[in-house]
């Protein structure tokens, strides 16, 4: 008899420590999914540095709302796009590509084909 209640004792026990693990490592995770988002925000009181990086007010509050929302099982981009409508685009280090934004992303390569283009067309008139 007293075997089986030391059985159901060590059987808790070893759940409670599994659980308690667990715990640990999604704890674990978070701050690292926190540190490597924070990374790629920009602070918007210091001059370029990232959240994770400034100990000014305003990084220390986005620190912990993007740990709030990792927890509430948010995703990093859902995050993002968050952070960018309260904020605006300025916050990201590397802005988002998309349809708005295509023509400052493209039109360097549209201008240097352009001017390649001239150059070939003036030597060729020689």
């Amino acid at each position: 008899m007293r075997l089986s209640h030391f059985y159901k004792l060590s059987f808790l026990v070893n759940i409670f420590f599994i659980f308690s693990a667990s715990i640990a490592i999604s704890g674990e995770n978070i701050d690292q999914k926190v540190k490597k988002l924070t990374l790629e925000l920009r602070c918007m009181t210091c001059q370029n540095q990232s959240i994770y990086d400034s100990e000014a007010e305003f990084s220390n509050d986005i620190k912990k709302i993007v740990k709030t929302k990792f927890e509430e099982g948010k995703s990093e981009k859902e995050i993002k796009q968050f952070l960018v409508q309260r904020y605006g685009e300025y916050i990201l280090f590397r802005p988002i590509l998309d349809f708005k934004n295509m023509l400052l992303w493209v039109f360097p390569f549209i201008l240097l084909i352009f001017s390649l283009l001239l150059v070939m067309i003036k030597i060729k008139k020689k």
